[in-house]
């Protein structure tokens, strides 16, 4: 591990949350019908605010690194929404093709996506010894978070 950034802004937790569920406000029959196990989100705020720490953390943890994102083999994002990675692949100024994504098989798996997408990256031969990958995630309450591994 090379470096690593963690941010959250509860500022925004209104946009992506779930109100219910765990041990703060369990699912029982009572309130079952109210969805509160389910994911809230105001869409277009979250694209937004997701695309911004996103960003951000890539930059921050390229520069804890002392690297450049030339020097990045393969980005692996978290695998929400394909317009955030497309964005964010826009702004670093790096084609698509450097970013691994298989959003379009799985569709958002959560905290697992960067995960999986690092193991298929591995397996198939887009991460190579030596390789400097770039992980960079978003979540709900708002948090996100990157870091730079060297395979």
């Amino acid at each position: 591990m090379i470096s690593t950034h963690i941010g959250s802004d509860g500022e925004f937790a209104d946009i992506l949350f779930m109100p219910g569920g765990g041990s703060r406000c369990p699912i029982t029959k009572e309130n079952v019908h109210m969805n509160l196990a389910t994911i809230h989100m105001t869409g277009k705020e979250v694209y937004k605010q997701a695309v911004t720490a996103m960003l951000s953390a890539a930059r921050k943890a390229l520069d804890q690194a002392g690297l450049s994102i030339d020097d990045i083999a393969c980005v692996i994002p978290h695998q929400a929404n394909l317009r955030i990675i497309e964005a964010i692949a826009d702004r670093l100024k790096i084609p698509l093709d450097r970013f691994y994504v298989n959003l379009d098989k799985y569709g958002n798996t959560s905290a697992a996506a960067v995960a999986i997408a690092l193991d298929e990256a591995n397996r198939s031969g887009r991460i190579k010894h030596g390789d400097y990958v770039l992980m960079v995630v978003f979540g709900g309450g708002l948090t996100w978070a990157s870091t730079i591994i060297e395979w």
